[in-house]
């Protein structure tokens, strides 16, 4: 059984959250041999690097938001972390997960269905995806930021608000960003990487 206390560094959740996040492990371990979801070098630390990386990413979101996009979900960190927590503690948050990869889609699909909750899975590429007009716009290791800005601007919503973790060298990527765009942000350290962040970022637009 998985120390939840160790594995959430103290993070409180509800039993049927721990229960869905243990059955989410699961399928992951089951699925990823076949499709890497996760780079088998973190699997022994799975709830450190994947599922807390992603509540923190959660708990750093507007609770008031009523749609949440998570762009290139892959194996579902942080968007699928994300809508297991907002079932049980805002529900009036709808969680869309847009994942190209067919394969991917499934197993995100697979989850959201053995753990009862409501996510929409959307199998095509970001950009060819209608605009969502989304309150919160996730995306982790998917892009540089000046790209992952791009992809806010698409599919926010007008005073949405877009979450980003973001690595050591996060202060080149909002450097490089910032000769093409105008945004505001503010950097919340990492949780599970020294030196790392994640970036919550506002006012996008086009310089």
């Amino acid at each position: 059984m998985t120390d939840v206390s160790a594995s959430l560094a103290g993070r409180s959740v509800s039993r049927e959250t721990f229960e869905r996040l243990v059955h989410y492990e699961s399928l992951l371990r089951k699925w990823n041999p076949a499709i890497n979801l996760v780079a088998r070098s973190t699997l022994d630390a799975l709830w450190d690097r994947h599922f807390r990386d992603s509540i923190q990413v959660f708990d750093l979101a507007p609770a008031t938001a009523g749609t949440w996009a998570d762009l290139g979900s892959g194996g579902g960190f942080p968007g699928l972390v994300s809508a297991i927590l907002a079932a049980d503690e805002r529900p009036e948050t709808h969680v869309i997960l847009v994942e190209s990869d067919q394969r991917k889609a499934a197993f995100l699909s697979t989850v959201g269905r053995e753990t009862g909750i409501d996510v929409t899975v959307v199998s095509e590429r970001i950009e060819a995806v209608a605009p969502l007009g989304a309150d919160v716009v996730t995306a982790r290791a998917l892009a540089p930021l000046d790209r992952l800005l791009g992809f806010a601007e698409r599919h926010l919503a007008a005073n949405g608000t877009a979450i980003f973790p973001k690595g050591v060298a996060w202060r080149d990527e909002v450097g490089q960003a910032l000769e093409t765009w105008r945004f505001s942000y503010q950097n919340n350290d990492s949780l599970t990487e020294p030196g790392a962040t994640v970036l919550t970022i506002g006012g996008i637009s086009r310089v």
